[in-house]
């Protein structure tokens, strides 16, 4: 009979430690209190650092994850949960939380408080910590130098509530959505109803402040501009910690006018209006913005029975009647009246797009605390092509026959038309018509239903394949979709990122690629759809793994005693 080696697991205990260091209980606690111990040493002793500091042990934890939880999806017991999180009020904080988690070897997650539709800043396939920025959200306005900075941490909500105290004919052209966080938005591109007129959000960022790997505090002189244009549309979290930006703002008139028009396909014309939407949206004058939504809904017309709703939701920046002589000329189809438009100031406007009355105290955009978080899935492409009015018909009936699922146009030209592609890591400029989200809500928990809706959601993605972009077929990065390609847990291969990588940046993705080899060689920024370092082999890089010889003896020891 052979003999037996003396340790006969340990083959196969080195090589599953070595594939795969996933957090043990028992470890825990020791983790954190080195992280605590390092996070003293990195700051200023006045600092309560603990109060900071979130473990799971802690009875504010569940509360402070939750808070910023926009997807129910990922809130669920099953959800992978941080070992810590960290709620930085100050620039030190958050030097000593990159240093210290770097030292301990974790992955850590930055996240800003906004929606994050598939969960990046909060989920996470391997040990992770959580940098929370949400009290780091001051903005200040100078309205002499038509300038501000805004840091990560705030809403849109509370810039645009900033910008209204400070002055009635100034704004910034971002998004309709109060609650989305400043620093993702601004990070990924931004865009909203100024779209046509300004461009986007990050055509009007002329500085920012980042804490790089290193724990260093970098401005716009001192990072390079390399690294400020990977910032201001390439995704801030490959590169960093974004601390704020400075933007500048954008002129508007005390008068602006909005309207909301809605079609039904079983009794009005909605599909003349959803065609010639598509000819006048993108060319119009560019003070005009319309955005279109269609919706499977139950009829008014037929008791029991579903129909396409289209609907055209506009904000002009000027009078009513000068809207109403435009588009009576340019897209008679939709008939629009008087009786539609309501004029308004901008930061009203603002308020209404945000589905409030005309006439709520704009105080109610400083809500950042939703009452509930949806169970929704989100997906996006570029359009460059009227959609012929059977294609549309042929897509109401895929529509009809899914039940839920709807689409979003937002119109481009304008100011779009005139960027270059390469101004920003955001490509997606000349060219296109207009942008599609997919869209998806539900209320029923558990896998079966998310199942349900996410199959529906994408089916409806492949029956549109024909009228959309193609090689690449694009992607908005802030509309982020993990169906386009994913990095694997722990890994740093430039042949994953190019799947994802040129569906959301196309051409201007090298340039990122060779940005953050320069800035973060280690790949300690990382995420799901990060971008990765130059590597341009196949082979998994772990970074920082903390699979130490030392832990590795210390595992094997408990291992071996467990197996007598």
């Amino acid at each position: 009979m052979a003999k037996q080696p003396a340790f006969p697991y340990l083959g196969l205990f080195l090589t599953l430690s070595l594939c795969s260091c996933t957090p043990r209980a028992a470890f825990d606690s020791s983790v954190y209190e080195s992280f605590l111990q390092c996070l003293k040493e990195n700051t200023s002793p006045q600092d309560q650092i603990s109060d900071l500091v979130y473990s799971q042990s802690n009875l504010s934890y569940t509360s402070v994850l939750e808070a910023y939880i926009r997807n129910a999806r990922f809130n669920v017991s099953t959800t992978s949960k941080p070992l810590v999180i960290v709620t930085p009020k100050q620039v030190a904080h958050v030097h000593a939380s990159v240093v210290c988690t770097k030292k301990v070897g974790y992955q850590l997650k930055i996240r800003s408080g906004g929606h994050d539709f598939e969960g990046i800043s909060y989920v996470s396939d391997t040990p992770f910590f959580i940098l929370d920025m949400s009290n780091l959200r001051s903005v200040e306005i100078d309205i002499k130098d038509e300038s501000g900075w805004v840091q990560a941490g705030a809403t849109l909500g509370e810039l645009y509530h900033k910008i209204w105290q400070n002055s009635k004919v100034h704004s910034f052209p971002a998004g309709v959505c109060p609650t989305v966080g400043v620093g993702g938005h601004l990070s990924g591109g931004g865009y909203g109803n100024m779209l046509r007129k300004y461009g986007l959000s990050v055509d009007h960022v002329v500085d920012a402040q980042i804490v790089d790997v290193n724990g260093k505090l970098l401005d716009r002189k001192a990072m390079g501009e390399d690294l400020f244009w990977a910032v201001r549309g390439g995704g801030g979290a490959s590169f960093g910690v974004i601390i704020s930006y400075r933007i500048k703002l954008v002129p508007i008139p005390e008068t602006v006018t909005v309207f909301r028009v809605e079609r039904y396909v079983d009794q009005d014309n909605a599909t003349d209006v959803a065609y010639k939407w598509q000819l006048v949206a993108p060319k119009t004058d560019e003070n005009l913005f319309m955005r279109m939504l269609i919706q499977p809904v139950t009829s008014k017309a037929k008791k029991g029975e579903k129909t396409i709703r289209v609907t055209v939701i506009a904000q002009y920046l000027g009078y009513a009647n000068s809207l109403l002589a435009l588009l009576g000329k340019e897209f008679p189809e939709l008939g629009l009246t008087k009786e539609d438009c309501l004029e308004t100031d901008w930061i009203h406007s603002v308020v209404w797009w945000a589905n409030y009355d005309i006439g709520t105290s704009p105080d109610v955009l400083l809500d950042r605390n939703p009452n509930s978080a949806n169970f929704l899935k989100r997906k996006s492409d570029y359009v460059q092509n009227p959609i012929s009015k059977d294609g549309l018909e042929w897509l109401w009936s895929r529509m009809l026959e899914l039940g839920k699922t709807g689409l979003v146009f937002n119109s481009y030209g304008g100011k779009m038309d005139q960027i270059p592609a390469s101004d920003t890591p955001f490509p997606h400029r000349a060219g296109n018509l207009f942008k599609i989200q997919y869209s998806v809500n539900w209320e029923e928990p558990g896998s079966e239903a998310d199942k349900k809706y996410i199959n529906q959601i994408r089916r409806l993605y492949s029956y549109t394949t024909p009228f959309v972009s193609k090689n690449p077929r694009s992607a908005y990065l802030n509309y982020r979709d993990l169906d386009i390609g994913v990095m694997g847990p722990g890994k740093n291969n430039y042949d994953e990122g190019k799947v994802y990588g040129y569906k959301y940046f196309k051409g201007n993705f090298d340039r990122l690629v060779k940005v953050k080899t320069a800035v973060d060689p280690e790949n300690f920024f990382r995420n799901e759809q990060s971008i990765p370092t130059q590597s341009r082999h196949s082979s998994d890089v772990r970074s920082h793994s903390r699979c130490t010889i030392p832990v590795l003896v210390k595992l094997f020891v408990l291992l071996h005693a467990c197996l007598g």
